[in-house]
């Protein structure tokens, strides 16, 4: 005789059984995040790589034209006497054709414009007006080049101004490194980088060897949180004298002890418009496009009071990578360098007249040392 069981077994799981179900998904999750957010960063860095290399090709691409390279101060003379970076000579090269073809000739405002520094004829001249103005109206300055940006970095103009992670290193010094050489207070000894205001470099310059030499080191921009990367400590804020140029502690006593990421409360800064570090690509000014290897990445970015507005100071390299920053060399090769390279002795003079140290080795390590193009230091421990 066959039993029949009179009640039907049921499927599903117990209350208790889908808490547990629940608690080992959540744990699953929980660990995976980091390992998802790790995976995001690396493919964002790979690609903020590649677009160095883009950027790269274009140096060699513009070198291979003309026989020089772009300086990073460039253009027609009312153009803030030849104000525009050297980003400007590159666009043709980073297949942004049309972008300069609306900058290199004139162009007609859109109704309820008024263009600054206009032509007889009401348009703005060709490249532009002074790179400071006009922000919100003369469309190139409007324009982003994405082979320009990290995609690391989130930051976004509040004026939509074209932005830039890249700046153009203009060697290892402070005092007046950011001088055109036509100046009266010039220093020549202190243009020791591949970039400079005006005068166009050659590799052939590059006595110390094209691998050895940085061309351009990723920056930071502002994003308004007074991070040490991306902010820029106004000049104001310094004394108006040249002491930073053998002391580096008066740039690095800004970071605040308890935040050692962030800018003290007390500090003032600099923003313009929301347009600061690397805040517009156009406009050659040090604090904007440039950078020098004096405090090594991830360093405080500290304009300098004394002298010639924005032309002397500590201009460092930043990124929201971890732990260093891409530098593209003068051979056109991206390396990544760490925080903790050797930048040498905070309290050295730096190279200058000031100081009658013209034509020796960088004082700031295997950091400057790379910044420097025909020092003839000897480089040791880059790999």
């Amino acid at each position: 005789m066959r039993i029949v069981n009179a009640h039907k077994s049921r499927g599903g799981f117990t209350l208790v059984e889908l808490l547990v179900v629940i608690a080992i998904i959540g744990v699953l999750v929980g660990l995976l995040l980091p390992a998802v957010q790790a995976a995001r960063e690396a493919a964002r860095r790979m690609s903020c790589s590649n677009n160095f290399k883009q950027i790269g090709l274009s140096l060699h691409n513009y070198h291979a034209a003309y026989n020089r390279l772009p300086p990073n101060g460039t253009g027609p003379l009312y153009a803030a006497q030849r104000g525009l970076s050297a980003n400007v000579g590159l666009i043709p090269f980073m297949e942004q054709q049309g972008l300069w073809e609306m900058m290199s000739n004139p162009l007609m405002p859109e109704a309820g414009e008024t263009p600054t520094d206009a032509m007889s004829t009401g348009q703005w001249p060709p490249f532009g007006p002074r790179p400071y103005v006009d922000l919100n109206e003369y469309d190139p300055y409007q324009m982003q080049t994405p082979t320009l940006r990290c995609p690391s970095d989130p930051g976004m103009s509040p004026l939509g101004t074209g932005m830039t992670n890249y700046a153009f290193c203009h060697g290892d010094t402070s005092l007046r490194v950011g001088y055109p050489p036509s100046s009266q207070w010039a220093d020549r000894g202190a243009f020791r980088g591949l970039f400079m205001r005006h005068t166009p470099r050659k590799f052939r310059d590059v006595l110390d060897g094209l691998s050895n030499t940085i061309a351009m080191a990723e920056i930071k921009t502002d994003m308004g949180d007074r991070s040490v990367g991306g902010s820029v400590v106004d000049r104001t804020y310094f004394p108006n004298d040249d002491s930073m140029g053998s002391d580096l502690t008066v740039c690095t006593d800004v970071i605040d002890p308890q935040r050692p990421q962030f800018i003290e409360q007390s500090v003032t800064l600099w923003n313009s418009g929301g347009t600061s570090r690397g805040g517009r690509w156009w406009n050659c000014h040090l604090m904007i496009t440039g950078m020098n290897t004096i405090l090594p990445p991830n360093s405080p970015t500290c304009a300098m009071q004394w002298g010639t507005s924005w032309q002397s100071g500590v201009f460092s390299s930043a990124s929201h990578h971890q732990g260093g920053v891409h530098v593209l060399l003068a051979d056109g090769a991206v390396r990544f360098v760490t925080d903790s390279i050797d930048a040498g002795n905070r309290q050295a003079n730096s190279i200058s007249k000031n100081y009658n140290n013209v034509g020796q080795a960088s004082p700031y390590g295997l950091w400057g040392a790379l910044g420097s193009i025909a020092a003839k230091e000897t480089i040791e421990g880059f790999e």
